[in-house]
């Protein structure tokens, strides 16, 4: 067969596209390798479908004088699948000037994001980053403003997963922030808005990166980061996870993933897990597992506000919201940080139709000084909000304690929750039988003989009397109360009988949160 000429013009395709390809060049890309991070390409490639990804504007150039004009200039876009589902996706180049912002990283990410809109298609973020380009100077930071704009445009519209890789500091930790969900990855990732020598020319501390912003600063102190991965690849089947809970936009309800674990599951160890001393603790996480589809929980932000707990699970496939405390850590109390990880969770899972399971086992709000000076009533009060605007079906079983204002703001059935459960050791009061006895009488347990044992005697009767499901059920508060074992089955036939659940609010323009 007769040797077809090579077109030279192809040749020179061939040619410009494998220049495309090298990025930063093969010295930067063994540096980026040699701290165990991928490069922006192998993180695209290792997180979409394989074959699936489609590049766009890769051969751009910067438009500023600068040593080396590389193309792509410091950012990959473009779109592709995961689990054949539609995703567009950006990743910052750190072998091309730091993978730093600059007017046409921007011109790209912003495309790529308005597409993204035009499509209703979810956005991931892959930041590594040094910041702004110094040279650039306002065109970077105007750059970073267009992104801050589609950010928002998209929210509650797409889900949006941001994943930190590397450095993401000054105005470019803002864009993840407003994003649905942060991954990070361990001890190659930090987030903070000045840097460890700015924060020590102001104020004298001293402090490195990671301990200013690493991954466990944010999963624990300062709850900005949901999940954290130990590699890059780790880091990335997170978000693949996480991906997986979620519709494509919010005018479309998540994909039903087949299970074998059957409906009717019942757990006879559920009927024992309740001890019988209201003030012993035990592991709702433990209840938790028993009762969703097998191995499909996924708790996010674990180590931050430990005694609330927050997490996307399954139900016959169907994926939710759970919302739960956690009696093993102080007693499972409401207070700042729980309130905020609770009413941002349920307001995501609210605009992605996810339907939301809460636990309740929650004593009150922990009192105290620092707790009202710095506004627990203000933040309690965004849970209160967030679960009364959401209009996705909504499932409450009490557990143990639902006290006084937490018993309300915890999905309430007058708060608009559609099924609301309670086991036989629910108690629902407006405060824990010890303070109620004290307040009612008082004068009783003074003049008594034997003040103790009187107070003793009147708490046990308090409780008896009052703390139990029954009065609450009598007087409609509650649907039915149900074996523990049969919580599964029950939920399941709850999410089916409340699936087309349709609510049109007032039309406005948006509530006002206290925020």
């Amino acid at each position: 067969m007769e040797k077809l000429p090579v077109d030279p013009r192809i040749a020179e395709l061939k040619k410009r596209k494998q220049e495309v390809l090298k990025g930063g060049g093969s010295e930067r890309i063994a540096k980026q390798h040699a701290k165990g991070k991928l490069t922006a390409r192998e993180r695209i490639e290792y997180l979409l479908d394989p074959g699936s990804f489609q590049e766009l504007e890769s051969y751009i150039l910067s438009r500023f004088e600068q040593k080396e004009k590389i193309h792509g200039d410091g950012v990959i876009t473009g779109f592709g699948t995961i689990d054949n589902r539609l995703v567009y996706v950006y990743a910052q180049d750190f072998t091309v000037y730091g993978g730093t912002m600059s007017e046409m990283q921007s011109r790209k990410i912003c495309r790529m994001m308005d597409l993204a809109l035009e499509n209703k298609a979810p956005v991931i973020h892959i930041i590594d980053s040094g910041g702004a380009r110094i040279q650039e100077g306002i065109v970077s930071l105007a750059g970073y403003a267009g992104i801050f704009l589609r950010t928002t445009r998209l929210s509650g519209l797409v889900p949006q997963i941001s994943l930190i890789m590397g450095p993401c500091a000054g105005g470019a930790a803002y864009s993840p922030a407003a994003t649905d969900f942060i991954i990070m990855t361990r001890k190659n990732s930090f987030m903070f808005l000045t840097g460890p020598d700015v924060v020590k020319s102001v104020t004298g501390e001293v402090i490195d990166a990671e301990n200013l912003g690493g991954s466990d600063t944010h999963l624990i102190k300062s709850g900005l980061a949901h999940l954290a991965g130990n590699t890059d690849e780790e880091a990335l089947q997170l978000c693949r996870k996480v991906f997986s809970y979620f519709p494509n936009h919010a005018l479309e309800k998540a994909v039903v993933i087949p299970t074998e674990d059957s409906p009717d599951r019942t757990e006879d160890c559920l009927n024992s897990m309740i001890p019988e001393d209201p003030s012993e603790p035990y592991s709702m996480h433990a209840v938790i597992e028993k009762i969703v589809d097998k191995n499909s929980f996924l708790e996010l932000q674990a180590d931050f506000a430990p005694n609330c707990i927050i997490g996307l699970a399954r139900f016959n496939g169907k994926g939710v919201g759970i919302v739960a405390q956690e009696p093993a850590k102080i007693a499972g109390v409401m207070d700042i940080d729980s309130s905020d990880k609770i009413a941002r969770f349920v307001r995501t899972c609210d605009c992605y139709n996810l339907p939301i399971v809460t636990l309740v086992d929650c004593p009150g709000f922990l009192p105290g000084v620092y707790q009202e000076h710095h506004g627990v009533i203000r933040h309690g009060a965004k849970v209160l909000y967030a679960y009364s605007e959401s209009t996705v079906p909504k499932i409450t079983v009490i557990i143990r304690k639902a006290y006084g204002g937490a018993y309300i703001v915890l999905g309430s059935k007058m708060m608009g929750t559609d099924i609301t459960y309670a086991w036989p050791s629910a108690e629902i009061a407006v405060m824990g039988p010890e303070g109620a006895t004290k307040i009612l009488y008082r004068k009783q347990i003074d003049e008594a003989e034997d003040p103790e044992a009187e107070h003793d005697r009147l708490v046990d009767e308090y409780r008896k009397k009052f703390l139990n499901p029954y009065i609450s059920a009598e007087a409609g508060y509650i649907d039915d109360i149900i074996e523990p074992k049969e919580t599964r089955p029950k939920i399941i036939a709850a999410l089916a009988g409340i699936r087309f659940k349709k609510i049109e609010r007032d039309l406005k323009k948006h509530g006002n949160m206290p925020v």
